[in-house]
């Protein structure tokens, strides 16, 4: 197959990574890519989120496949415009995703459906909002309506807290949302309308700082699969929120085509649907990547093709972990145009490879171009083994301008410690 991969984060350089390897795989074209892409794909000149370029590079370059990183072409329309032309595409339609695109719509199809979820309230306006913070207890989750690229949520500590990101937001629409007590954990399930099977979980680092402390980021890390969703709790998660979501919306007539990412809340009365992504996440794409057996190329056609029955994926039981170098000052104004060195010693260390998220090329090198930066990716047969590979790799990057947290897997490293 010629496979047309869209975007140019560390998201979308693990893609590439992985498509690269499938032997059904003979050639594969990104865009608008990165220099870390550039080693698996030619890079080319298309706007991902121009469903009409798209289209039209992808008919003149005999394109069998389009591969959808980012959600901002999904909500765009762009796997609508692909379908209409016969072109497979892995990714929902611009209605389906939705559920990423609106926290709304997404809180009404779980209310309409008996998917359990946190209780919640949508507001149009301020005013309205913080008078529906009266129904709620302290803490409190304020979130942004709209795509918000993984930073639109306030966990508020305080009314006070609560009302400054009402404010925030101006009178643009919010969901205000009960907290959930518990542990966070990322389920991704392929879906092809009503089939949907799980590929793998992961667990990610939202806070900025060391002990999930600081302001939400895209996310300064994570590691696969989290043990912390057992294989019971995970069966649970398909069969109570992964899979009545799909049947609602087939039965709505806008079927699911893509990979579902699931973030979950395991609280006391079991998993709980935070909120949906329809695409793979970044950090976790990253971490997930390395340990999917088989023809991920392959895996992907299925799925855009209406033939998931027929394949089944498959996971090679290691564990990866992967720590993000981010640019100083993110997640506010990050540094740019710093120099990165020493990415080649990093990868000497075993099972590591250093995805880029936001590089470029400058007069003297690679430089940085964005938040975040590199994320680092240890594979290895125990947790505890692929963590200090991750960390030791880290640290033979030169990067002045860099950092990162020391704590990626904390959780899962007391259990082990335990």
């Amino acid at each position: 197959m010629n496979i047309l991969l869209l975007g140019s984060g560390g998201r979308e350089d693990a893609l590439a990574w992985r498509l690269r390897q499938s032997p059904s795989c003979d050639k594969l074209l990104a865009g608008p890519g990165n220099p870390g892409i550039a080693r698996w794909a030619e890079i080319v000149a298309v706007d991902p989120c121009d469903p009409g370029a798209v289209v039209e590079f992808a008919k003149r370059r005999g394109i069998d496949l389009v591969v959808i990183g980012p959600e901002a072409p999904l909500v765009a329309g762009v796997a609508d415009a692909l379908r209409r032309t016969e072109i497979a595409v892995f990714g929902p339609s611009a209605i389906a995703a939705q559920l990423e695109g609106s926290k709304g719509f997404t809180k009404d199809l779980c209310r309409a459906n008996g998917i359990p979820t946190a209780d919640y309230v949508r507001t149009e306006r301020a005013a309205d909002a913080r008078a529906a913070l009266d129904g709620f207890s302290i803490p409190v989750v304020i979130k942004a309506d709209g795509l918000a690229a993984g930073k639109g949520v306030t966990v508020a500590m305080s009314r006070a807290e609560a009302e400054a990101a009402i404010d925030t937001n101006g009178d643009a629409p919010l969901v205000i949302e009960e907290f959930l007590e518990g542990e966070e954990a990322s389920l991704f399930a392929l879906v092809d309308g009503e089939t949907a099977v799980p590929l793998a979980s992961a667990q990610d680092h939202k806070r900025v700082g060391e002990g999930d402390t600081g302001p939400n980021t895209g996310g300064m890390g994570a590691y696969a699969p989290a043990a912390v969703l057992t294989s019971e709790l995970q069966a649970r998660a398909m069969e109570e929120i992964v899979e009545p979501t799909a049947r609602a919306l087939a039965m709505a007539g806008t079927p699911f085509s893509g990979v579902l990412y699931a973030g979950l809340m395991l609280t006391a009365d079991g998993p709980k649907l935070i909120e949906y992504n329809v695409r793979f996440g970044d950090p976790e794409c990253e971490a997930i990547m390395p340990l999917i057996d088989g023809d991920f190329a392959e895996l992907l056609h299925a799925v855009a093709t209406g033939r998931l029955e027929e394949v089944e994926p498959r996971l090679t039981g290691k564990h990866a972990v992967t720590v993000i170098v981010a640019a100083r000052g993110y997640p506010g104004t990050p540094a740019s145009g710093g120099l990165i060195r020493e990415i080649e010693a990093a990868e000497q260390v075993e099972g590591v490879t250093v995805f880029h998220a936001g590089t470029a090329l400058g007069a003297e090198g690679l430089i940085a171009k964005g938040g975040r930066v590199l994320a680092v990716t240890a594979v290895a047969d125990t947790f505890a083994n692929a963590r200090a590979r991750a960390y030791r790799a880290v640290d033979q990057i030169d990067f002045a301008d860099g950092f990162h947290r020391s704590d990626i897997g904390w959780r899962q490293l007391a259990r082990e410690n335990a």
